[in-house]
């Protein structure tokens, strides 16, 4: 199965922060995800972070997704939101360095991927 890239086409005015390379970034949702969802004896569980890991980004979980994705993975809902803001704070660090690539928001950011290696 193929992901379907989450939120408005390329060529779309409201393709606004979108990155196509969530699809199959790594991400701490995403390998909380299919974690959870393998622990859960899913069969599809890339697929399913796939599709689940990118909208976590781009347009948040609503409360059907959450509900949905602790009922799939076994988990308590504030266990999937707490992945969720795991998650957006991660990707906060990393538009920090984007942003403000000086040498101390470099020296965080790579304790971090230390800490999570």
């Amino acid at each position: 199965m193929t992901a379907t890239p989450v939120g408005p086409g390329y060529d779309d005015p409201e393709y606004d922060d979108y990155d196509p390379a969530w699809v199959h970034q790594d991400t701490p949702f995403r390998r909380w995800l299919v974690g959870r969802l393998t622990d859960a004896g899913s069969s599809n569980a890339v697929d399913n972070a796939s599709l689940y890991a990118p909208a976590n980004r781009y347009n948040g979980l609503s409360s059907a997704d959450m509900d949905l994705l602790a009922t799939l993975t076994g988990a308590t809902i504030d266990d999937v939101r707490a992945a969720h803001k795991a998650d957006l704070a991660d990707w906060g660090r990393e538009q920090q360095l984007r942003d403000h690539p000086d040498l101390a928001v470099l020296d965080a950011d790579l304790d971090r991927i230390t800490r999570q290696a």
